[in-house]
């Protein structure tokens, strides 16, 4: 339960000794008022308010690690007869936010993610699975606390809704159509609640965020499993370079909690990403972003954005792939009030 609150509360503190004037407001209308690009549900709108969004994130996994070591082929293969070599995900994620009122913005949005993976069994047989479509859709809401003396907070509470498949399937040496690993699928299966906060602090040059977010899995889906509650932390800075570009760095932070339950359709001696005892993790992230906003008339309130984040520290339960890197690069387009 005390990740629950932490999100929210870790946040509040931070703005105790803020002083609080009425006439300066925070404002999304900077290069730099916007977060990096992979953060999302970052800021408010104005009543009336809408934006677009599009992003595209791709990431990469190589390797197998336990804990935060390298654990060989070999040793994989001494219990499991197939080791996972490599992986890459991408994602297209298409965002729609609406302001209804000045103190709320509704959040949606929707994606489309296609994985790739390349394993190797026991017998030096190399092979690939794939597997793609629509993942799940999130809805939220975006609740001001209060925007005064250049200073902002919010709530971000929402769900996700279970539309992506968690039945994906492909062929194998061992069979046409194999049931493919969780990290494979593409849902969790679960209506996924979420909450948190968000707070964003400008100075004439500079800028700075803090978003913490907790998402909880509502009982077991279809294959009698959840996937892990997931905390997420992430604290960043951007420098306002010139009126249509900025740069920014960020620490990211999350910890994924093992799965509960097992796929039976899963032979969990198959290879690690079969098996439950091998889920859960935590990971810190860099990132390294920029922000381009367009001032001319016809481009007004266009943004394009790109982050790319390295794992600077991952330690796993059990058995898994090491992250490598992952990129985002996206579109925003603001209408009416912003």
């Amino acid at each position: 339960m005390i990740k629950l609150f932490f999100p929210l509360l870790g946040t509040l503190l931070l703005c105790t000794t803020s002083s609080i004037a009425q006439d300066s407001l925070w404002t999304s209308k900077r290069p730099d008022g916007h977060a990096p690009i992979s953060v999302m549900g970052d800021h408010i709108h104005k009543k009336g308010g809408f934006m677009f969004s599009y992003r595209y994130m791709t990431m990469s996994m190589k390797g197998t690690i336990s804990s935060s070591s390298r654990i060989s082929d070999e040793a994989i293969y001494s219990n499991y007869m197939v080791s996972p070599q490599t992986m890459q995900m991408a994602m297209h994620m298409i965002g729609a936010m609406y302001a209804p009122s000045d103190n709320l913005t509704l959040v949606v949005m929707a994606n489309y993610r296609s994985s790739f993976m390349d394993l190797k069994t026991k017998m030096g047989i190399n092979f690939s699975t794939t597997s793609d479509g629509f993942g799940d859709v999130l809805l939220a809401s975006l609740y001001s606390i209060f925007n005064r003396n250049h200073q902002s907070l919010h709530t971000n509470i929402g769900i996700s809704i279970p539309v992506g498949g968690i039945n994906q399937r492909d062929a194998t040496p061992m069979a046409v159509k194999s049931p493919l690993a969780y990290a494979m699928q593409l849902g969790s299966g679960t209506f996924d609640p979420f909450m948190g906060a968000t707070y964003l602090r400008q100075w004439a040059s500079y800028s700075m965020g803090i978003q913490s977010t907790y998402r909880f899995r509502l009982g077991n889906n279809s294959k009698n499993y959840s996937l892990g509650n997931r905390f997420v932390f992430v604290g960043w800075g951007a420098i306002k370079a010139s009126d249509y570009l900025s740069f920014s760095t960020s620490i990211n932070y999350f910890n994924v909690d093992k799965i509960k339950g097992e796929d039976p359709d899963l032979n969990q001696m198959m290879m690690p990403l079969f098996n439950t005892v091998n889920s859960g993790r935590s990971q810190l992230d860099l990132g390294i972003g920029a922000n381009v906003l367009f001032s001319d008339e016809t481009l007004k309130n266009l943004r394009l954005a790109a982050e790319v984040k390295l794992p600077i520290a991952q330690d796993v339960t059990g058995i898994q792939m090491k992250n490598k890197v992952s990129v985002t690069i996206g579109i925003q387009y603001a209408l009416a009030h912003h």
